[in-house]
């Protein structure tokens, strides 16, 4: 335990756990009385008592009609005036909120409170030489070039409508209409018109779009389904469903010819060469970076492997918080509010090791950084916010003064510091090429 205290203040300090300290806090009655001298004269000035002029009730008469409810406000400001003196004075950053519990404050008698809070562990890195890592080969094959070609080719390839009379076969895009009924009642989401159903893609429930095979145009027919057990709207699973679905089109896809005409359709090209020298320049980028990311996974797991600490469950709730906060935000329009809630209740606790992952991650790079003192200088910061603001082709004064009004250059320093830390650890480590990714 370890205490501190000048005139007016007492701070003993206890660590319960290696990311929890305790706080027991002791303002004397000097000062204790100063604060509720002060909250009746600023009582006194607001309130109005019968048979006295504004600000001339006398002290005892405040006393007596607001006495009981004036002590949570008196412990309240107590707290509020001497927590963060408390807090300083014991050298400790918490990473949460503090919780308070405290005696009721008694006019000229100390006040007694407790403040718990979390921290950041003390992490005791192992020999950073020499961990293990993999790191896929980064390799695109002309293969890998005419494959890519070849999906930009159909995705590229207009619609046309087959003759009267042909099946629908896979490969086929169907235009339809539907309706749908669960124990003869119909369904939210269960009708639509004019749909477009590509045959084969698995896009619709299981079985829908195989019994759809060998319609024609015009023709109408009754599907029978069950919605699996993973489906997203929880009241559906599970249920048998009947479609009553109408054919409007059948249509195929025209290819076209993969020429230099096809490359000038896209804009930014004069021949196929230089289209097929971006598909491989943009598949090279893609494999890159998921290469490098195995490379942080792998490198990652061999240090969390070797340090033991514990992670403070407030910075997890909190990168919990933020990434369900952003999911909601990408979804709110395109998902119903009662369906998007239950989905976020899933995630909560299915995305949770993750968040987890996240802090333990960034606690050992803040910890490598510190330990090799990695910095990051302003000219730097700088460097980053104008290449990020040329690739989402803007001003940087105005991505700065966005960054600076929200006060995210902290959080952008921090992200930097720790990207060097995992490129110095990337520098030491014993990294593996492989074939697979």
């Amino acid at each position: 335990m370890a205490a501190t205290e000048n005139s007016s203040l007492t701070v003993s300090t206890t660590a319960p756990s290696s990311v929890t300290r305790t706080l027991e806090v002791e303002v004397d009655a000097k000062r204790v009385r100063k604060v509720f001298d002060r909250a009746y004269r600023d009582l006194g000035r607001r309130v109005r008592v019968r048979g006295f002029r504004p600000g001339k009730a006398p002290r005892s008469v405040l006393e007596k009609l607001y006495g009981a409810s004036m002590v949570e406000e008196i412990e309240q400001a107590l707290v509020a005036e001497t927590l963060p003196e408390a807090v300083d004075r014991s050298g400790i950053a918490p990473v949460n909120e503090p919780s308070v519990g405290a005696e009721a404050p008694a006019v000229d008698a100390p006040f007694r409170y407790r403040a718990s809070v979390e921290v950041k562990p003390e992490i005791s890195l192992p020999e950073l030489a020499g961990l293990p890592a993999s790191r896929p080969a980064v390799v695109v094959g002309v293969e890998d070039v005419e494959e890519e070609l070849e999906a930009l080719r159909e995705r590229r390839a207009p619609l046309a409508d087959e003759p009267e009379g042909i099946a629908a076969a896979p490969g086929h895009t169907l235009v339809i209409d539907y309706s749908g009924t669960i124990d003869g009642q119909a369904f939210d989401g269960g009708s639509a018109e004019g749909a477009i159903l590509e045959l084969g893609t698995g896009r619709f429930i299981p079985g829908f779009e195989e019994q759809l095979e060998g319609a024609t145009a015009g023709e109408d027919r009754q599907v029978r389904v069950r919605f699996p057990d993973d489906y997203g709207a929880e009241h559906l699973v599970g249920k048998e469903a009947v479609f009553t679905v109408h054919v409007v089109r059948v249509q195929r896809r025209d290819l076209l010819e993969l020429d230099d005409a096809f490359a000038k359709e896209l804009g930014e090209f004069e021949t196929m060469e230089e289209l097929r020298g971006r598909i491989r320049a943009d598949l090279l980028a893609v494999r890159e970076r998921a290469a490098r990311a195995t490379l942080r996974r792998t490198l990652m797991d061999a240090l969390i492997e070797r340090t033991a600490f514990d992670v403070p469950p407030s910075m997890v709730e909190r990168r919990l918080e933020q990434r369900l906060t952003m999911a909601r935000q990408q979804l709110g329009r395109a998902i119903p509010e009662g369906e998007l809630d239950e989905r976020l209740a899933e995630w909560r606790e299915q995305w949770r090791p993750g968040a987890e992952r996240d802090v333990c991650e960034s606690l050992l790079l803040e910890a490598v950084a510190r330990e090799e003192g990695c910095e990051v200088e302003g000219s730097e910061v700088d460097e980053r916010i104008e290449q990020m603001a040329r690739e989402q082709g803007i001003d940087p004064a105005r991505l700065r003064q966005a960054y600076g009004e929200r006060g995210m250059l902290d959080a952008l320093r921090a992200q930097m510091v720790e990207d060097k830390a995992l490129e110095f650890l990337i520098s030491e480590a014993k990294v593996e090429e492989s074939t697979g990714t």
